[in-house]
């Protein structure tokens, strides 16, 4: 079960996930600024979101990325873009947390938009 708490608004500012956690750093009309933290040999899902796109911006560690048929490995400074409806990674492979800064960008930005393709976890 995931560990969530919620603010006044009724939306999480934080989660705890079995691959670490992330903390909502601001929030706004169509976006919504968050901070991921994967922890060492772990990955999220291979998901894709309908009305969202993302950028992520690695500000520790390094990433290993999927973005549809492609993988990229990212390093602290650099960043990409995830159109919406498009199936995306991040995982990191590396002995030391991943922290990744994520903008998302859409009509709707709510966690519930989320498809998940395959997932470690079982969820």
């Amino acid at each position: 079960m995931d560990n969530k708490k919620e603010n006044r608004y009724n939306f999480s500012v934080f989660e705890e996930k079995p691959w670490g956690r992330w903390d909502l750093l601001d929030t706004g009309l169509g976006f919504k600024v968050k901070r991921i933290t994967v922890h060492p040999g772990h990955r999220l899902s291979l998901q894709l979101h309908n009305k969202r796109a993302e950028n992520w911006i690695i500000v520790s560690g390094s990433a290993e990325v999927t973005i549809g048929e492609k993988k990229l490995t990212l390093s602290v400074g650099e960043h990409v873009f995830i159109p919406k409806e498009t199936p995306h990674r991040l995982e990191n492979k590396e002995k030391d947390e991943l922290v990744v800064i994520e903008v998302a960008i859409g009509d709707y930005i709510k966690e519930d938009d989320i498809i998940r393709l395959a997932d470690d976890y079982g969820r």
